[in-house]
C-alpha cells in the first residue's frame, strides 16, 4: 500500500480516537484506541515495538516505538501542553535508527490532536543503524 494513503488512513484514525475519547487521557489509552482504530480500518499495527540501535555489530541502545504501521509509518503518540524539539528529534531518531521514511507525531492533549508528520531523508548509501523487532501486542 502506498506510504501516502497508509497515512491518511492513519489520520482518519487519529481523529476518529479523538473525536470519541477527546483531551485529557493517559496516553496508554489513546494508543490501545488507536491500536482497535487502525486494525477496524484494515491496517497491519503493531504497539511498543522495540528498535536496536547497532554500531559494527554491537548493541548500543534501544528505542521503544509506540506504534508501527504496515511496516512503513512510525506513530509516536504524547498527551502534552505542547511538543517540543525534544519530541521531534525522538521521532526522527527512531526514522533514522530503522531506515524508515515517514513518521506522524500526534499529541493527544489538545481538543483537537495535533499531527505531524515527519520525513526522513537518509543519505545515499545510508540505510539505518539497527533492526525492528516485531512484537504485536494485543490489547
Amino acid at each position: 500500500m502506498d506510504i501516502n494513503k497508509i497515512t491518511y488512513i492513519i489520520n482518519g484514525a487519529i481523529f476518529e480516537v479523538n473525536r470519541i475519547l477527546g483531551p485529557g487521557f493517559l496516553e496508554k489509552v489513546y494508543e490501545n484506541a488507536l491500536l482497535i482504530e487502525l486494525r477496524e480500518r484494515g491496517l497491519r499495527v503493531e504497539n511498543q515495538v522495540p528498535i536496536d540501535v547497532n554500531y559494527k555489530g554491537t548493541n548500543v541502545g534501544e528505542y521503544i516505538a509506540d506504534l508501527l504501521v504496515e511496516d512503513k509509518v512510525i506513530v509516536e503518540l504524547k498527551t502534552v501542553e505542547k511538543l517540543t524539539k525534544f519530541h521531534e528529534a525522538q521521532l526522527l531518531n527512531y526514522l533514522k535508527a530503522t531506515g524508515h521514511k515517514v513518521g506522524l507525531l500526534v499529541n493527544f492533549q489538545k481538543e483537537k490532536a495535533e499531527i505531524n508528520r515527519m520525513v526522513l531523508n537518509l543519505p545515499e548509501g545510508h540505510d539505518s543503524f539497527s533492526s525492528v523487532k516485531s512484537t504485536d501486542e494485543n490489547v
